[in-house]
């Protein structure tokens, strides 16, 4: 048997009772980190009086190794409980997990998911925006034309769109945003459920004043929504992409949004 456990995303009291009785009864325990997971373990030890079944092993499997070690399993694995448990919130959403449901799909093994925290949904609640559909974008590439092109996409996806993005690149997003489309509404999200929860709405540049300058912990960045662009003309994120010099791309910048060339090219400096 399988089964995929959602662990609470900061707040250790948002796991669920089918989870802390999944994590302690399981034989096997397959772990995004099993430094993580040991330590959710301990805690839920501590704090609730759960005894996990004795010689639990521990394997790791994350995104660097999961096609490896899946390749490797065999069927008769799963005769034993088998749990995969994320660092934090729902396998397989920007986490590993889903090579190992194709794999049960596939051989005819029992799996069962189990219902629990997520960062995506609880953000997109939390932003208040009003429409009924939502597309998860997940993390944005780090740099370069594969950025600049996914993050374009999320822009006129035509949904409210919800980003993870690393502490290191918060500010990097909130300028690129402020250039490619300086009046859209966006909610950012600050380490859900955990002790320094924070909530921060408005344009680009009225969320970029209020947050710290060297931002810390996890971020989620909600768009709300807007027209899918079907516009054949150069696009911002185009000229962004372009290998010219920031003289050039601020002059052009200034053409597409109708800044200020000065305003642009400070933007880019950044």
């Amino acid at each position: 048997m399988l089964r995929l456990v959602p662990t609470p995303i900061g707040n250790i009291g948002d796991i669920t009772h089918r989870a802390s009785e999944a994590l302690m009864s399981a034989d096997i325990l397959l772990c995004e980190d099993t430094r993580v997971t040991k330590k959710l373990l301990l805690l839920l030890q501590e704090r609730y009086n759960l005894t996990p079944k004795a010689d639990q092993e521990f394997y790791s499997l994350h995104s660097h190794n999961e096609k490896e070690f899946v390749e490797k399993l065999t069927p008769d694995f799963f005769d034993q409980e088998v749990v995969y448990v994320s660092d934090a919130g729902m396998p397989s959403v920007s986490d590993p997990a889903s090579l190992l449901v194709q794999y049960a799909q596939k051989h005819g093994i029992a799996y069962d998911v189990l219902a629990g925290a997520n960062a995506a949904l609880v953000a997109y609640v939390a932003s208040g925006f009003s429409e009924t559909q939502m597309l998860f974008w997940g993390f944005l590439p780090h740099k370069g034309s594969a950025r600049s092109e996914s993050l374009n996409g999320a822009l006129y996806s035509g949904f409210v769109t919800v980003l993870y993005e690393s502490v290191h690149r918060m500010q990097k997003l909130l300028g690129e945003l402020e250039i490619l489309d300086p009046t859209r509404e966006i909610f950012v999200a600050k380490e859900l459920t955990k002790l320094h929860q924070a909530y921060y709405k408005g344009t680009p540049s009225e969320v970029r004043a209020t947050l710290p300058q060297n931002p810390k912990g996890e971020w989620v960045v909600v768009l709300s929504s807007s027209e899918v662009s079907t516009s054949g003309a150069i696009s911002q994120s185009d000229i962004m992409g372009l290998d010219l010099p920031k003289k050039t791309k601020a002059k052009l910048l200034a053409k597409v949004t109708k800044r200020g060339i000065k305003e642009c090219y400070e933007e880019l400096m950044k």
